[in-house]
């Protein structure tokens, strides 16, 4: 006999701000809010916030005397923070299933087929109030026989505090299931992005309900396959799977505004060098390596007083590589190329293309056949990043990254980082 699936969506709800209560008890129950880079918008908000009407990403000039009159708390993002909370929480969630995909920093499906629980929903509140006891993160699950179908579940359990934080319909009937799509907007349906939702809107498609019962042929023509896949998701039938092991980037970019506009050659060096050296960390992290290169750089396009400038320039590698002091070589070499004096710069960054496993590397025909060099050079990075992930990133960085950075983006706000740094533990006193 086969078996019917069950899927689960763990989110943690609120997640920066969540990650900021726990070591602050004082900023329970009163408004909290969480920036993007450079301090410049609105990314994660309490309930409360929510409940005045902040808006996501709207700038927070824009919110200041909201954030006076209400005495809302202001935290600059705190990456470090998060990403070590969201890794504790997904090892409490690897204790109730081994079958798990790390969806999203503060998101995972969880398969539950085949688990030996009478009710899912109890196993739920289970996974729900040891993640609070592990982690002090507080999340939502939703349960259902199709991926899509947990978003339908979780965003209840969200909305509706009468459940509990759980909400299981992996048996409702079709009844119960269509008054729930019925309530949900095309636009908020797992898959259905923003020009799909326009374009069901206009064909009377306004609902998750709708979209269910929609022509299917015209589905397929209109949104492809994968339209159809989420149709049929909607409709109990499961077409997607777990992702248990996460695809390899075919590129990967790394980027920053600059805290400050920049218009030394030295400091732009600096930043770039900074840039280079996070990309390759990530691209070896995957086992890969990089045979294009590109660096950009560009002024800030919202001061219309001053000069602006923007370039780029495409650097394609004799051999693949991941080495950091290789490709930093190279960007540094092509960003003399495009830098212009007399500028003052907003942005720089780097993006690594034609990307392969570091298994397959081909080597061109008048390749040096150092292997020993090579060996060698895998065998630093190696050390770079095994230091790095053990102290802390930056803690053994090349020289061309600075010391100083007077460049990093603005972060007055930012929090300590209790989890990751021995000299900013929470010290509690009795």
């Amino acid at each position: 006999m086969r078996q019917e699936k069950v899927f689960a969506l763990v989110d943690c709800n609120n997640f920066y701000v969540s990650c900021e209560r726990v070591f602050d008890p004082a900023l329970a129950a009163i408004p909290v809010m969480v920036l993007s880079n450079n301090d410049g918008c609105v990314v994660a908000r309490s309930n409360e916030v929510k409940a005045l009407g902040i808006r996501m990403g709207i700038p927070v000039f824009q919110c200041d005397t909201m954030i006076k009159r209400h005495n809302i708390r202001v935290f600059s993002s705190n990456y470090t923070l998060y990403a070590d909370m969201s890794r504790r929480v997904m090892e409490a969630l690897k204790q109730f299933t081994p079958d798990i995909e790390i969806y999203s920093i503060d998101e995972a499906f969880l398969s539950l087929t085949g688990l030996r629980c009478e009710e899912y929903a109890a196993y739920g509140r289970e996974i729900r109030q040891t993640v609070m006891k592990w982690t002090g993160i507080s999340v939502s699950v939703g349960i259902a026989r199709t991926k899509t179908l947990t978003k339908v579940a979780n965003e209840i359990a969200k909305k509706h505090s009468r459940y509990g934080g759980v909400v299981d319909l992996s048996k409702s009937p079709e009844r119960e299931l269509d008054f729930y799509l019925g309530r949900l907007g095309v636009e908020d349906v797992w898959g259905v992005g923003h020009q799909y939702a326009k374009l069901l809107r206009a064909q009377g498609i306004k609902t998750a309900r709708d979209l269910k019962y929609a022509d299917m042929k015209w589905v397929r023509k209109r949104m492809t396959v994968m339209g159809e896949r989420c149709v049929l998701e909607l409709r109990g039938i499961p077409c997607f799977g777990l992702d248990r092991y996460p695809v390899s980037k075919k590129g990967i970019r790394s980027s920053r505004s600059f805290g400050k506009s920049v218009a030394t050659r030295e400091e732009l060096e600096e930043a770039v060098a900074s840039y280079v050296s996070r990309a390759a960390e990530k691209l070896r992290s995957q086992n890969s390596c990089a045979n294009i290169l590109i660096v950009y750089i560009k002024t800030n396009k919202f001061r219309r007083d001053e000069p602006q400038y923007a370039n780029s320039l495409h650097i394609r590698l004799k051999e693949p590589t991941a080495n950091t002091i290789d490709l930093t070589r190279h960007a540094l070499h092509g960003l003399g190329k495009i830098y212009k004096p007399g500028y003052r710069y907003k942005k720089a960054g780097v993006l690594l293309e034609g990307i392969q496993p570091d298994s397959l590397i081909q080597l061109h025909l008048f390749s040096s056949l150092d292997y020993g060099g090579r060996e060698r050079g895998e065998s630093l990075m190696d050390t770079v990043d095994r230091i790095n992930r053990k102290w802390g990133r930056g803690s053994l960085r090349l020289a061309a990254e600075g010391i100083r950075q007077r460049w990093k983006m603005r972060r007055s706000m930012l929090s300590p980082a209790y989890t990751s740094k021995w000299e900013e533990l929470p010290v509690v006193r009795v």
